[in-house]
């Protein structure tokens, strides 16, 4: 379980976006922030930086957000930057997808695809996984151009790599022997 503070934080969000009826759409947009904030580390430390005035790094903020999310998820993420807690926003909205699951009564499925994926066939991924899983799946996908073609997913510890790059690798590992 993420630390106290951390589950503070995402728990206080999560209520927020619920009792606004705006749970679904804030919890798909943090998810995606955070995934971005975890692969841009000079964004991160943009955010995170104290020396930096909390003026100036909610700009950046609102620089790179304005017209992209909704005013409660604009909202949700200037209060924590506002906090200094910028430096733990991806666990944060790690734990906050975790805990909107667990409301469902569901497991996420953090899926990684090369083109992005209708509503049908996200629905049809999350029936799949939960079939292979046992588990009923919350399916959060994210477009990863370099798969190149299939799907790579993450329930929990499990790890299903259908990739193109994967069979790329496996087939290149199959040559050298």
């Amino acid at each position: 379980m993420a630390d106290e503070l951390v589950h503070g934080y995402a728990e206080a969000l999560f209520k927020v976006a619920q009792t606004e009826g705006a749970l679904d759409k804030v919890e798909d947009e943090l998810f995606r922030l955070g995934k971005l904030l975890e692969s841009n580390h000079e964004l991160k430390q943009a955010l995170s930086d104290s020396n930096t005035p909390r003026a100036e790094r909610i700009k950046v903020l609102d620089e790179l957000l304005a017209d992209k999310v909704s005013r409660h998820t604009m909202g949700l993420v200037t209060f924590i930057v506002a906090q200094d807690r910028a430096r733990q926003l991806p666990q944060i909205l790690e734990e906050l997808s975790r805990i909107a699951a667990e409301s469902r009564k569901a497991v996420l499925a953090e899926v990684r695809s090369a083109v992005p994926l209708d509503d049908d066939q996200s629905a049809q991924l999350a029936d799949a996984l939960s079939k292979a899983t046992g588990m009923n799946v919350t399916v959060k996908v994210l477009v990863d151009e370099s798969v190149i073609g299939g799907i790579y997913a993450k329930v929990g510890d499990t790890i299903i790599d259908g990739t193109v790059k994967r069979r790329l690798e496996q087939l290149k590992e199959q040559v050298k022997a």
